[in-house]
């Protein structure tokens, strides 16, 4: 018998009826059924299988990022010289201090993958809350669905804890003790030439592009899962998205 999928049927059940009681009176509902006597997966079944996908992905994410060279060596999130500091990165080549200039983007990234260590926790307690509707939204999504949940579920929360452990970074990997003397140097030179004086927050620039990037590889955790059965390490996993690729 020809494969019958009824995700449709089922988002079409979520936007008419949204309530969990309703959702939970058709938690019988039928995913797929190849007409080999499969059992169906029920609606639990599958969100537990998101969950289950999830919580792999994001921590296989954070083990990428936060490590030595979690980031500086990942071309996709390696954190550059901030654009807001591009002048005087320029000046700063100029007067033969290129290499102060690259010691300063390892310590912008060695600051990045330490903090990235705080998003594990917060990830899996956002994963550990999420709704019935929120899975199938999540299912039928399509790529990178699952992050953008993360992302509107817990950016507010990531930037709270990641701002102090990025704080800490910065003096634990002494990036003002290479930034400061740059800086200090190139602002003065503007008071003579009246250009503009930088005054980047770096805290805030590494906190953002911290998190930025550990949702670049939550992504492609999330969508390697969705595209290759190969990634899909439980027998749950391969059930919940092979009943949606086939």
């Amino acid at each position: 018998m020809k494969k019958i999928t009824i995700v449709a049927f089922l988002s079409a059940t979520i936007w008419l009826m949204p309530s969990c009681d309703v959702l939970g009176d058709v938690a019988g509902a039928v995913i797929s059924d190849n007409g080999g006597g499969t059992r169906s997966l029920t609606n639990q079944e599958v969100v537990s299988g998101l969950k289950e996908a999830l919580t792999i992905g994001v921590r296989n994410a954070v083990d990428l990022t936060s490590v030595t060279d979690g980031f500086l060596g990942n071309s996709a999130i390696a954190l550059p010289f901030p654009p807001s500091a591009l002048q005087m990165r320029e000046r700063a080549i100029q007067w033969g201090l290129e290499g102060q200039v690259n010691r300063i983007v390892e310590t912008l990234n060695r600051a990045a993958e330490d903090a990235s260590k705080e998003a594990a926790p917060i990830f899996v307690n956002a994963i550990r809350n999420m709704s019935i509707q929120d899975g199938f939204q999540i299912l039928n999504g399509g790529n990178g669905a699952a992050t953008t949940f993360l992302r509107n579920a817990t950016t507010p929360e990531l930037i709270t804890a990641f701002s102090p452990k990025v704080q800490t970074s910065i003096e634990k990997v002494r990036l003002t003790e290479h930034w400061e003397p740059v800086m200090t140097r190139y602002n003065q030179a503007m008071l003579i030439t009246g250009g503009q004086r930088v005054e980047t927050d770096l805290n805030a620039y590494v906190t953002e592009r911290a998190i930025d990037g550990v949702f670049v590889m939550v992504e492609r955790e999330e969508n390697k899962i969705r595209q290759d059965p190969a990634a899909r390490v439980t027998d749950l996993l391969s059930r919940v998205f092979g009943s949606v690729n086939g």
